[in-house]
């Protein structure tokens, strides 16, 4: 699933606890004042172009109000979703080989979030920038400025030699405008499988401007999501609680607060299953009958047929070789790989050549 894409708050009214710990942040808003789906384009746009093509679509993204985020933090806790948990075991185990792979660096981290599975590698290189002396950076990337904060001023707590530089805003624009580096290195992280949710064509983008945003030597850690059974994918995105269910149709509560819409949630239905011809989760939302929704900010009305669906979200699965060799193609050379002992979960290393 993808990373929390909610609007950026106004942080002027935030009250740090200590001066130190404001000495050590700094927190820059690359949206201008704009929420998430209006950064690069007209309000609402993509909206119009999903819902009025066929099959219908809706960018991912608008799962990401205060509520989805609640939401997705919810399904990262869920026993039957493995790569929360999973990813986190790999870093757990293997974050000081990677530390001393790439050395002292700073870390800037695509799609943070509450940066909790960063804790690993913040350990990890802690203690590696202790015995250099060194101060240790992070700068984390999120359109969800409430999040970013939150955790920001947590790890600062947490971390006494670090200082955070947060970017609110899509990690698109964030790669173009990273700051020059405190260390002779550094390392982007884009962990969460959240790569996942890209198509070929846009995964084949993102890799190409991850490798223009590095400099030669520098690192590059993606956390990929690995393909298993059927039965384990498919019951990561239909949990028996419904919290993923809920998500989904939260997309639909978003859309209405945002442009004055009057979707009915109960007149639509969560739908996940795993596509084998693509090698990917998708996530439908399934009108349950003949029926027509209106955006009025949008001047938008929008016609179901009974069974008609909206695609919400892909969630594609890797072979590692074949994303090692993906990279490669960029020139982001593979240093090294791990995986959990059931090979569900890939965590890859690469350095810019």
């Amino acid at each position: 699933m993808q990373v929390s894409n909610s609007p950026a708050p106004n942080f002027s009214g935030f009250a740090p606890e200590t001066t130190a710990m404001r000495s050590r942040l700094q927190i820059d808003n690359l949206l201008d004042g704009k929420v998430a789906s209006e950064a690069d384009g007209e309000p609402g746009a993509d909206v119009v172009c999903g819902l009025t093509q066929i099959p219908k679509t809706l960018p991912p993204k608008y799962f990401y109000d205060d509520r989805g985020s609640e939401l997705f933090e919810q399904i990262c806790e869920l026993p039957e979703y493995y790569p929360t948990r999973t990813e986190a075991a790999i870093l757990r185990r293997y974050a000081d080989d990677i530390a001393h792979l790439t050395g002292p660096a700073d870390l800037v981290e695509l799609g943070s979030g509450s940066s909790t599975k960063t804790r690993r590698l913040l350990d990890a290189y802690s203690q590696l920038h202790n015995s250099s002396n060194g101060h240790l950076a992070y700068l984390p990337i999120d359109v969800s400025g409430g999040i970013l904060e939150q955790s920001a001023y947590a790890l600062l707590d947490d971390y006494p030699t670090l200082s955070v530089r947060g970017l609110v805003g899509t990690y698109e624009r964030a790669l173009d405008r990273l700051p020059p580096t405190s260390f002779p290195t550094r390392v982007i992280l884009f962990l969460g499988s959240t790569i996942g949710n890209l198509t070929p064509n846009e995964c084949d983008e993102f890799l190409d401007r991850v490798s223009r945003a590095l400099n030669p030597g520098e690192y590059f850690l993606l956390g990929v999501d690995l393909r298993k059974p059927k039965s384990i994918l498919e019951a990561a995105y239909n949990d028996s609680q419904n919290i993923t269910a809920q998500f989904n149709l939260n997309m639909l509560s978003h859309l209405n607060s945002r442009f004055d819409g009057n979707f009915n949630l109960n007149q639509f239905q969560h739908c996940a299953f795993f596509n084998e011809k693509e090698s990917r989760i998708e996530m439908h939302l399934c009108s349950q009958k003949a029926q027509a929704a209106v955006l009025k900010n949008l001047d938008l009305t929008v016609e179901f047929a009974a069974e008609e669906t909206i695609l919400t979200e892909i969630s594609r699965k890797f072979d590692l070789d074949g994303m090692q060799a993906d990279l490669k193609n960029k020139g982001l050379s593979p240093v090294r790989s791990w995986t959990d002992e059931n090979h569900w979960f890939g965590v890859v290393l690469s350095q810019k050549q």
